[in-house]
């Protein structure tokens, strides 16, 4: 009887689609699981000195609300130097408990009941349901591999109408690896303009990309006061379990989000901000060296896929891959279902990511080289029964 007393919002929106899915293989020590989006490093050993040497100072006390004086000053300087983006650390930085509640608080902040949410399909899963939380209305624009998955300027037109408000985007995207380059952002950011919209883009990745340099949105002319960039810690300095991310972009929008964060957080952990800190000033060359790593796994994997027959668009950020299975006839659903339980490999049915996912598989090479070379032997086993 007391399900009947949580909100309609909360029972309306379904459970995690990759949450659930593991749920599944739980207890399977023969799994190879290619579904974790997390770096299988730990945190360099200089990070965890710096915070254990805080620890034994006693350094446990809240920080300010924003998050350390010098630890906004370090990613305003690091978003300077890397993308070319130029944020006041007073009044336009703000530290959150993760990247995930920045975009939490960006969509609580800016969405009011009814507006519309314009969201590139496929996309990160947690999105969606945030959104809805919120009042909004997510508005799904596909996208295909023909055109690297990317969000066109003709697709972005058919969906925009007057109730539009917010464009959510996230590149380098989870699930595809898709990159827009500053030629792509160039028509997105005048459809922006001439309709007033707030962009929230989310660049969890933008450190994690192969083949060309990251290009934020934010960096294109007129775009930075209207766009909330959102990043953190997690993939590309191995720091999941620190909690520690963060949203830049205009004083107004910011003070508006910091509003709620004081209230429902009100600071991200201290021993995270300060590990935070010490990666940004010592920790760029492990970051390079595990992206270089990344980097050879993603051609092992990719080619491994299409020498069994699954076509797999070149990631070129992030790390996964997303292969497509449609023409094995089965769901995405069904595919993975099949695969872990018949040949004990993990991954991500597409379409927990949106409508524009079905048809395809996540797959994370944050994985050894080791479990990619097997689960690639398991599924070429598996596709030979079904092909």
């Amino acid at each position: 009887m007391l399900d009947k007393l949580i909100a309609p919002r909360v029972r309306e929106i379904p459970p995690s689609g990759i949450r659930a899915f593991f749920e599944l293989s739980a207890g399977n020590s023969e799994m190879i699981s290619l579904g974790v989006g997390e770096p299988d490093f730990v945190t360099p050993e200089h990070v965890r000195a710096v915070c254990i040497e805080a620890l034994n100072r006693g350094e446990t006390m809240y920080t300010p609300n924003a998050g350390l004086p010098k630890l906004r000053e370090e990613i305003a300087g690091y978003l300077h130097a890397s993308f070319e983006l130029s944020y006041d650390p007073g009044h336009e930085v703000l530290v959150t408990v993760g990247s995930s509640e920045a975009v939490d608080l960006a969509l609580r902040s800016f969405i009011a009941p009814g507006d519309e949410v314009i969201l590139p399909s496929p996309s990160y899963i947690a999105y969606s349901p945030i959104g809805h939380l919120n009042g909004g209305v997510m508005v799904e624009v596909e996208s295909s591999a023909e055109e690297g998955f990317k969000l066109t300027a003709e697709a972005l037109l058919k969906v925009i109408t007057p109730r539009s408000k917010l464009l959510m985007v996230n590149f380098p995207n989870n699930p595809t690896g898709a990159v827009m380059t500053y030629e792509d952002w160039l028509p997105i950011a005048e459809i922006v303009k001439q309709n007033n919209l707030i962009v929230i883009s989310d660049e969890i990745y933008a450190e994690l990309t192969y083949d060309r340099k990251h290009v934020s949105i934010a960096s294109l002319p007129g775009m930075l006061e209207r766009t909330i960039v959102i990043s953190g810690f997690s993939k590309a300095f191995a720091m999941t379990g620190w909690r520690v991310g963060y949203a830049c972009g205009g004083r107004e929008l910011i003070a508006a989000m910091l509003k709620i964060h004081q209230y429902t957080a009100m600071c991200a952990p201290v021993l995270g901000q300060i590990a935070a800190i010490e990666s940004l000033q010592n920790g760029l060359e492990h970051k390079e060296a595990m992206k270089e790593i990344f980097r050879q796994r993603r051609e092992l994997l990719v080619e491994g896929f299409r020498s069994i027959g699954l076509p797999c668009h070149q990631p070129e950020g992030a790390f996964y891959a997303f292969p497509r299975i449609a023409h094995t006839g089965l769901s995405s659903g069904e595919f993975a279902v099949q695969l872990l339980k018949e040949s004990g490999v993990a991954a991500v049915p597409g379409h927990v990511f949106g409508a524009g996912g079905e048809g395809y598989l996540r797959c994370s090479y944050a994985v050894s080289t080791q479990k990619l070379t097997e689960a690639l032997e398991r599924m070429e086993a598996f596709m030979k029964v079904k092909i």
